[in-house]
Formats: C-alpha cells, structure tokens, sequence
C-alpha cells in the first residue's frame, strides 16, 4: 500500500475505533489515518465540505473502511453514493461489520463494495483482516481528486 495513501474509516463505536488503531499499527499499516464518525461525515469528507474543506489536513483518501450500522447516513448510504460519483467510486471500499445478515452483504455488494469482512472478536484475527488489506489493496489505483461532488 502506498504510505501515503490516506485511509478514510467511518466507525461510530470509539472502542471499535481504538481496536482498529492498534489492528491496523500492528498489521504494519503505516497510512494516515482519518475517523469520522457516521455515514454523512465520510461523504463530507470526500466532498471537502464543511470542517473537512482543508485538502491538506484531511486528504483524499486511497482506502475508505466503513462500518454498515452508522447514525445520520449507514455504511450503505456511503456505497450508494460512491458509485454514484465516478471519480470515488474507483476507490476501493471495504466494509468491516459486526453484521453478517446476508440481506446486509448483498445490499453492500450490490453497491459495489470490494470487500465484506464481519468483525472478529479477537485483535489477532482484525490484525490480520489488517494486513490482508495492506497486501491486498498495495496496488491500488491512486484515485482523481475530483473537484466538488
């Protein structure tokens, strides 16, 4: 992965936020990291509005990691509105849920999510969803900026 692609994680649980922390640290996951806390802070933040107009203090992201089950806009939300903007929809997305209702994966990938992991209960196993994502995603296609949404 490119170290200085930024990684863009929608999480409204804090103790889920500390857990990735140190899963993404100890996966040897050296990106920036930034946090929002639901669904219409990440597209604010994609879209460079509000608290988030500063390219420099929060960058486009290379990665965005969602949670599905998020207050003012879900993680579906956010995957609908990615692919409904090209220039973030090459983004890869990745959706990291303690849900695994099958209804919830589908309407993930049917928005066009590249992945679906369910959250594990041990920082070992979120370690390693970490560094799979790390290698899988290190070829990733640096997206366009796009200039408003």
């Amino acid at each position: 992965m490119d170290p200085n692609q930024t990684i863009l994680i929608a999480e409204d649980d804090e103790n889920d936020v500390h857990l990735l922390q140190m899963a993404i640290r100890r996966a040897g996951v050296n990106n920036p990291l930034q946090f929002v806390h639901d669904g219409q802070e990440a597209i604010d933040y994609l879209c460079a509005t509000g608290r988030f107009s500063d390219r420099n203090a929060y960058p486009f992201p290379g990665i965005i990691i969602t949670d599905i089950k998020m207050p003012r806009k879900t993680g579906h939300e956010v995957l609908e509105w990615l692919s409904q903007h090209p220039e973030c929809a090459i983004i890869p997305s990745i959706v990291l849920s303690a849900s695994a209702e099958p209804e919830d994966v589908t309407k993930a990938y049917q928005f066009g999510v590249s992945t679906y992991f369910r959250k594990p209960s041990k920082i070992d196993d979120l370690t390693e969803i970490m560094k799979a994502i790390g290698y899988y995603w290190g070829l990733a296609i640096k997206p366009k900026v796009p200039e408003r949404c």
